[in-house]
């Protein structure tokens, strides 16, 4: 995939011209999308992929700056960042039916957070997880704390912290004494002309994660495709009984259901439980087998 034609980012001076760039860029419809996507990978079309890549260049810078507080350079994150993105586009299968930026934010998380823990001699990729974990959220957790973030940790709340964690106090009170010394160099200016104008307060999102709405989507998929397959198994009067009483948003009453039928309430009930016992069992089948 040819990157040559991509905006160049190549300093912390240059960033506020190449986010100008990037929104030149247009936001794909899902059927672009679609057609892009298969134009590469069915005949590899190089414009193809340079379309897809460009799109999603505003993703990337986006969830990079939500990593800036790491003491490197913005520009390094997003271009560390662009590479996730590219791998992403190489990979994506849209017939699969989930939207590049869905499976692309993966791969830049993951392109970003490998590079911030190379670039740390105290984080290695080798390390425990429980470092990892303390690396990239000891700030939110000073912050519920009340502790100040480039300030150094008495002893209660270095326990408090390793508590959390399952850390040694000494580890949690070196790790925040190497981020509280990087941080010292982040109160700069984006560029000259924007002073003390931050970019990414303009791009910070305070409702749910992109990665936590797409698995939220993909989970009540799951469980929907399972329930309609359970519902598929069930007689006709079971099914419809039940859909009327358990997944309708104003539920009939059973003597309105066992007029119907020309049944009584309390059949229409051992009905209703019979049919809920049958799908129930069917769904927790179904997820045993994913």
């Amino acid at each position: 995939m040819a990157v040559n034609t991509l905006p160049i980012l190549s300093s912390e001076g240059g960033l506020s011209r190449y986010l100008n760039e990037i929104k030149a860029f247009p936001i794909l419809t899902a059927e672009e999308e679609y057609m892009l996507a298969k134009s590469y990978r069915d005949y590899d079309e190089p414009d193809a992929a340079h379309k897809l890549v460009t799109s999603h260049l505003r993703l990337v810078a986006k969830m990079a700056m939500q990593y800036r507080g790491y003491g490197l350079p913005v520009a390094d994150l997003i271009s560390e960042g662009n590479l996730g993105l590219m791998r992403a586009v190489k990979k994506f299968e849209p017939d699969k039916g989930f939207r590049l930026s869905t499976y692309a934010m993966w791969w830049i998380k993951a392109s970003v957070t490998e590079y911030i823990l190379r670039s740390w001699s105290l984080v290695k990729m080798g390390t425990m997880s429980a470092q990892k974990k303390m690396f990239f959220s000891l700030r939110k957790a000073k912050k519920n704390l009340g502790i100040m973030d480039s300030g150094e940790l008495n002893i209660d709340e270095a326990e408090t912290l390793a508590t959390q964690y399952g850390l040694p106090v000494e580890q949690i009170a070196h790790m925040n004494r190497r981020m509280s010394a990087r941080d010292m160099s982040l109160n700069a200016p984006l560029s000259v002309d924007e002073d003390s104008i931050e970019f990414m307060d303009t791009l910070v999102d305070e409702g749910p994660s992109p990665e936590a709405l797409a698995s939220g989507r993909q989970e009540a998929e799951v469980r929907n495709g399972m329930l309609r397959l359970a519902l598929d198994e069930l007689p006709e009067r079971e099914r419809h009984i039940f859909i009327e009483r358990r997944l309708t948003d104003d539920p009939r009453t059973l003597e309105d259901l066992g007029v119907e039928y020309g049944i009584s309430r309390e059949r229409v009930r051992q009905l209703e439980n019979r049919a809920f016992g049958k799908v129930e069992k069917a769904i927790q089948a179904a997820a045993l087998e994913s």
